[in-house]
């Protein structure tokens, strides 16, 4: 209470989000972490019974003894990427390598192992990562408007992660086509990136003439043209009609959108670009093609379960 007015839980909300929802995916980490090492320890224990031996021999026999040592020429190829940072000749080094390369071939096997035991025990895991609802535009989704998965984007058009990370959206929605949307969001950083607010401003006079996604792509494609004159010339390679192009970038009027998009961003807990929601589970950076997959899967999976169930 403050001079007699109440303050509610939910105003604070709004103060806190961002920060709440990373405890809560610090919380899902470690929780997801402590439930991996617990289901593997429980496979290892059945596998132990079965066998009539004790659970800390099972990786041992089963996995460990397995694992062939390192030939030659696999340690030569690790010495040749490394070398550099290595600085030492083959022979000095060989050992240590050795050493190296058997940890990474039990660890493999190890993990592989367990990847085989819960497929034949039929592990199901229910912890889910936490989510946030962040809606997306219409006027700037590339896909199917009914996919079942969705990717919210935000982005800030100078930022070499966000032109780094392009192509691997384009490959997403080709793979996944019909399945999987791509909806654009701005969060330019403009305290690094100058220029990220106006090309921000000059995307959406694209949008009111129809041609965002192939502004958004030359703009990607030409990160040294996001100046004034290199945007109005990006706008006359697609034939946008100049004087309105022009118009509506020097009238500013597309400021306060591009706020609310910032905001909303930085609501959810995006801390830079660019940013991510599949579905609402959040990605962040200019990830690799199998991060973006493995997301993918889990909600198509997830919204196939919905579909089908009673």
């Amino acid at each position: 209470m403050v001079a007699g007015q109440p303050i509610y839980d939910e105003d604070l909300l709004p103060l806190v989000q961002a920060q709440v929802f990373q405890l809560r995916l610090q919380e899902y980490e470690v929780k997801s972490k402590a439930l991996e090492n617990l289901v593997n320890q429980k496979l290892l224990e059945a596998e132990a019974r079965k066998k009539g031996i004790p659970a800390e021999k099972v990786l041992a026999q089963e996995v460990d003894a397995k694992v062939p040592e390192p030939t030659e020429a696999e340690l030569q190829a690790l010495y040749i990427v490394q070398k550099e940072q290595l600085r030492k000749s083959f022979d000095e080094l060989k050992a240590q390598l050795q050493q190296l390369l058997k940890r990474a071939k039990l660890q493999q096997a190890r993990q592989d192992y367990y990847t085989r035991l819960r497929e034949q025990a039929a592990v199901s895991i229910f912890l889910q990562k936490p989510k946030v609802e962040v809606t997306h535009d219409p006027a700037r989704l590339r896909g199917n408007p009914k996919a079942a998965v969705v990717i919210v984007e935000f982005s800030d058009f100078q930022c070499p992660y966000c032109q780094a990370v392009a192509p691997t959206l384009k490959k997403l929605l080709a793979k996944y086509e019909g399945r999987v949307s791509l909806a654009y969001r701005d969060l330019p950083l403009r305290d690094i990136h100058p220029q990220a607010q106006l090309a921000a401003e000059a995307s959406r006079c694209a949008v009111e003439q129809g041609k965002f996604w192939e502004y958004h792509d030359l703009l990607l494609e030409n990160p040294n043209k996001l100046n004034r004159e290199g945007l109005v010339e990006q706008a006359r390679r697609l034939k946008l009609d100049e004087k309105q192009f022009d118009s509506c970038l020097s009238s500013g009027k597309h400021k306060a959108q591009i706020e609310q998009d910032l905001q909303l961003g930085l609501r959810a807990g995006l801390t830079g670009t660019p940013g991510f929601f599949i579905n609402g589970s959040m990605l962040s950076g200019n990830l690799p093609l199998d991060a973006f997959e493995k997301a993918i899967e889990a909600e198509l999976a997830a919204s196939k379960g919905q579909r089908t169930a009673p």
